[in-house]
């Protein structure tokens, strides 16, 4: 994914009202000049004109968050959303420089269109500066300010919601064949603080923050209740909602999770990966990680699984990942909750899980009053991605017998 510039535009008085404040023309006229800024430091200005075409925005919509006033420089970042041969979405967040907090956030829709109006395909030069993040084929990438930070969440179908918490270091990618191919509920699948499309968090944060980032997510997408699948560290923070928001949550799924907190020695292995990511940035981490996330039968015949998982942690950010990390070594023990859970459960261990053994697994499932536990073959500790026929099979069934 090639990153856009960010660009950054000052306030003058007349870009003002009679308040001295930014009024909403001169936002959308900022918002368009910032995307020509940024195009000026990539392809150029004149990229649609060479091409013969030029891009027509047929759909805007911005929510504003706070005032600006003469004087503050302002931060725009842009991020695109859907790229098809002629149309393409976008997402700009402008933020005040100082301080970072958001000041208006804007979905844009646009097409490319030739001498007499007609649609026409995107300069070449455009979509290889652009770049994409991929999202679920045929679903929707929504974003939202989500207690002060720019947040990418897919959405798919209808019907009773199932809410999917990637673990670390991936993001909301790593579900994409759920969210394709599990049809018949509502699918809901965000990008955790610092991975993804969505900001860092801003401090320290914590499986608590996590939770409460989740439950505002909920709200925004209309969602009174969920099933919530978590997986390894989307298993953690869904113990946490359970601790903070249970009423909120009508099934659980907890893939390659555990309840336990962190040993002495794993506390002291999260240590030396905070170091290596400080030192090395998140890409560091990769070859340390892999053999132990992916089954060898994934690693040997399914190259595609490992490069996905190769670009999910690398294109995270280092101070979201190290966040992360210190949220799982101070985790709160979770065993205590377990005999508290009284919604339907289902347990899914991959059976060449390296990193939290499938008996394990089996043993959480038992700790849980009348919860399902399957065990999935030829896979690691990434199941939704090493086998998703077979993990979707078993969602699937599992949801229905919530019907």
């Amino acid at each position: 994914m090639s990153p856009v510039p960010t660009v950054r535009l000052r306030i003058y008085p007349d870009d003002c009202d009679a308040y001295g404040h930014v009024n909403q023309a001169a936002f959308l006229r900022m918002f368009e000049r910032a995307r020509w800024e940024a195009i000026a430091l990539g392809p150029g200005t004149d990229v649609f004109t060479r091409a013969a075409a030029w891009p027509a925005i047929r759909r805007a919509s911005v929510e504003y968050y706070e005032p600006a006033f003469p004087g503050e420089l302002l931060r725009f970042d842009l991020v695109l959303t859907h790229l098809g041969r002629t149309s393409f979405s976008m997402h700009q967040t402008v933020r005040r420089e100082a301080g970072g907090a958001i000041i208006a956030a804007g979905q844009f829709v646009g097409v490319c269109i030739d001498h007499h109006g007609r649609p026409t395909p995107i300069p070449e030069a455009m979509t290889q500066f652009l770049g994409v993040r991929p999202s679920t084929p045929g679903g929707e990438v929504r974003h939202f300010v989500v207690r002060g930070a720019a947040t990418a969440v897919d959405v798919e179908g209808d019907g009773q919601a199932v809410l999917f918490v990637h673990g670390f270091p991936f993001d909301r990618t790593m579900w994409r064949a759920q969210l394709t191919n599990l049809g018949g509920f509502s699918r809901i699948a965000p990008d955790l603080r610092g991975f993804g499309l969505t900001d860092p968090p801003p401090e320290r944060w914590t499986l608590a923050d996590y939770a409460d980032d989740l439950v505002w997510i909920l709200d925004q997408v209309g969602v009174e209740r969920t099933v919530v699948c978590g997986l390894s560290m989307g298993g953690y923070i869904a113990f946490e909602l359970w601790r903070r928001h249970r009423k909120r949550i009508c099934g659980l799924i907890l893939a390659s999770t555990r309840p336990e907190p962190d040993t002495a020695e794993g506390k002291k292995r999260r240590d030396e990966m905070i170091e290596l990511v400080r030192r090395s940035g998140p890409g560091a981490v990769v070859d340390a990680m892999l053999p132990k996330l992916l089954a060898p039968a994934t690693l040997d015949g399914q190259p595609q699984i490992a490069a996905h998982v190769r670009t999910m942690i690398a294109d995270s950010s280092a101070s979201g990942m190290m966040s992360a990390i210190v949220a799982m070594r101070e985790r709160s023990d979770s065993t205590p909750l377990l005999s508290s859970i009284d919604v339907p459960t289902l347990v899914v261990a991959g059976a060449a899980d390296a990193l939290i053994p499938a008996d394990a697994q089996r043993a959480l499932a038992h700790a849980i009053t009348n919860a399902q536990f399957e065990s999935v073959p030829d896979a690691g500790h990434l199941a939704p991605l090493e086998q998703p026929d077979r993990f979707n099979r078993t969602v699937a069934a599992f949801l229905n017998s919530m019907r």
